[in-house]
């Protein structure tokens, strides 16, 4: 099965499929492939026209099993708008199962929710430590800016970020990331993949 990811920035294109591919070894869905991701800018994702344009080009990748639309919510409510960017989506999307994921606020949150098991690595300070409520600030990468030795950039440390994150802390800490979880196992679920546990139980305590 191969999944499609639609996503908004530059950094998004290197980290949501290193993501993804984590989700899947997780889940052991060995056979899962993670297409490259077709980027859009965010006010095309939160319009039904150019938001179904892009899941029907989306469709199109050879062997495309899923689509997965993954951006930032900003200053929006995932909760109350994603459910109508998801029906859009699967509208356009016909057979093949499609989820929307908005990460509340930024994607970086997830990471933030994390750094304490980044410490030292991947240019996180040794000192770094958790904010109290890491989907609650504006600038979620200016906070992992603080907690690095340099200013984070999206197209450096996203990615790299994204490979040694401790997934379960994100779980744990972040709904918007229970949300891409629950979301990537309907996926697998609708091709018969999804592991009995999922999430991982380990990720509950």
């Amino acid at each position: 099965m191969i999944v499609q990811p639609i996503v908004e920035g530059q950094g998004d294109v290197a980290a949501s499929p290193v993501l993804l591919r984590r989700l899947a070894e997780a889940a052991h869905a060995w056979d899962v492939k993670i297409a490259r991701p077709h980027r859009r800018p965010r006010t095309a994702l939160v319009k039904k026209d150019t938001l179904q344009n892009a899941v029907r080009v989306a469709r199109l990748t050879d062997g495309c099993g899923a689509i997965l639309v993954l951006f930032d919510a900003d200053d929006d409510c995932p909760k109350d708008l994603a459910p109508t960017l998801a029906a859009w989506a699967q509208e356009a999307a016909r057979s093949i199962p499609c989820a929307v994921v908005m990460a509340k606020r930024e994607y970086e949150a997830w990471l933030l929710a994390a750094i304490e098991s980044m410490q030292g690595r991947a240019g996180v300070r040794v000192n770094a430590r958790e904010h109290p409520d890491p989907e609650a600030p504006r600038d979620a990468k200016g906070e992992l800016g603080v907690r690095m030795n340099c200013d984070y950039l999206p197209t450096v440390d996203q990615q790299r970020l994204s490979a040694i994150f401790d997934l379960a802390s994100a779980y744990r800490r972040c709904r918007s990331f229970r949300k891409v979880v629950g979301a990537f196992g309907a996926l697998l679920a609708a091709h018969d993949q999804r592991p009995a546990g999922w999430p991982p139980t380990a990720w509950l305590a």
